[in-house]
């Protein structure tokens, strides 16, 4: 496939289907909506105190459902595919999943495609989840899913989480087909299951270029053993950056949000990046982080350990075109649909509203930097 760049569709209050519009005009590969319950922002710092963020939303954690959102998009689009990014198999049964993929690929008239992923524990745990072994349990829901789809009639199955007996779904796919599958993962044993079973792939935490390129002959390597043609699956990114002036961006990066961005880095990548995590080596990033465990006190005490150029060691940074030739070294390494999403907007309400402008002025660019080149992002 050539090089398009990915969209992104809050599915926060306050929700704004107006941009959708936009998002449709042909400019964009996808447009990607996350499912969350839980923000990976602790609301122990979402206060006035700290960020002027909170005086207009009273809350990081007003989500509303993926699915639910999709299907609105579906109808108000008529061009751009809508995909999930992504879906987990720990809060919902992969039945469920099957049905409401097939029903939002109706109301898309075939552009919808199911972004699915193991899960993580913010989303799972303050519920009451079962969060272990979420890997077998993930790869098994798509085994349920890939059978209701297929399958002409009742089928049963008998698995270490599921049990179906004499289940149906006799809902058919729109015009022959069913929703494409991306899989949103970075781990080794995810990347095998990726490369035997994806269509399209996200990686997933903190990466850089080179680690980018290490997960993408990882799953290459698993598509290969699995008999599949490696090209036929999408590659994608989620890219936060920080977009902002030269002289700006290590203010913005000194903004107690963005200091907390690296809660959700890995401790070992920060460590090869030069900087020892405030939260240890250890540190699991995203898979780790449980915004309801973190206090004021313990987030004072960490925002104080983390230097700015921590931050801005981690993501592409500075000014739309700079930012866009970073992106770019992505696009070199295989990634076909990458995503600017600007975390320097969480650096208060003045920036936030910048930051739209400043993302389409780094896609311009990075679009101007591909067709410039002929590079399209795939590779072998």
């Amino acid at each position: 496939m050539t090089f398009r760049p990915g969209a992104f569709l809050r599915t926060t209050l306050p929700l704004d289907l107006d941009v959708l519009t936009r998002l449709d005009s042909g400019r964009y590969h996808s447009i990607w909506l996350p499912d969350h319950l839980v923000s990976l922002w602790p609301d122990a710092i979402w206060t006035p105190e700290f960020t002027d963020l909170a005086t207009r939303s009273p809350s990081p954690h007003r989500h509303l459902d993926a699915f639910a959102v999709a299907a609105a998009a579906a109808v108000l689009t008529e061009r751009t595919p809508i995909i999930t990014g992504v879906v987990d198999t720990v809060r919902r049964h992969p039945a469920m999943i099957a049905q409401t993929a097939l029903t939002i690929d109706h109301l898309a008239r075939g552009r919808f495609i199911l972004g699915i992923g193991a899960g993580e524990v913010e989303n799972a745990a303050p519920y009451g989840f079962d969060f272990t072994a979420s890997v077998s349990r993930f790869e098994e829901s798509l085994q349920v899913i890939r059978l209701l789809w297929e399958s002409d009639g009742p089928v049963d199955f008998e698995g270490r989480f599921y049990r179906l007996e004499h289940a149906r779904l006799d809902t058919e796919p729109y015009d022959g087909r069913t929703p494409p599958v991306w899989i949103g993962c970075g781990g080794p044993r995810m990347l095998r299951i990726a490369g035997r079973h994806a269509d399209g792939w996200w990686p997933v935490g903190s990466f850089s270029v080179e680690g980018y390129a290490a997960k993408l002959a990882a799953l290459h390597e698993a598509a290969e053993r699995a008999g599949r043609d490696p090209a036929a699956i999408t590659k994608a990114g989620m890219l936060i950056c920080v977009l902002g002036e030269e002289d700006e961006v290590l203010e913005l990066a000194a903004s107690p949000l963005l200091k907390a961005y690296l809660l959700q880095v890995r401790g070992d990548y920060l460590a090869e990046l030069g900087y020892r995590h405030p939260m240890g080596e250890e540190w699991r990033g995203i898979h780790d982080l449980d915004p309801r465990l973190l206090t004021r006190e313990r987030l004072v005490d960490f925002l104080a350990e983390v230097d700015p150029a921590m931050v801005l060691a981690a993501v592409p940074h500075g000014p739309p075109a700079r930012v866009a030739h970073r992106v770019k070294e992505f696009v070199d390494a295989g990634m076909q649909v990458p995503k600017i999403i600007d975390y320097g907007a969480m650096a208060g309400l003045e920036q936030a509203a910048r930051s739209p402008q400043l993302v389409a002025e780094a896609e311009d660019e990075l679009v101007r930097l591909v067709e410039g080149t002929g590079s399209t992002g795939a590779t072998s």
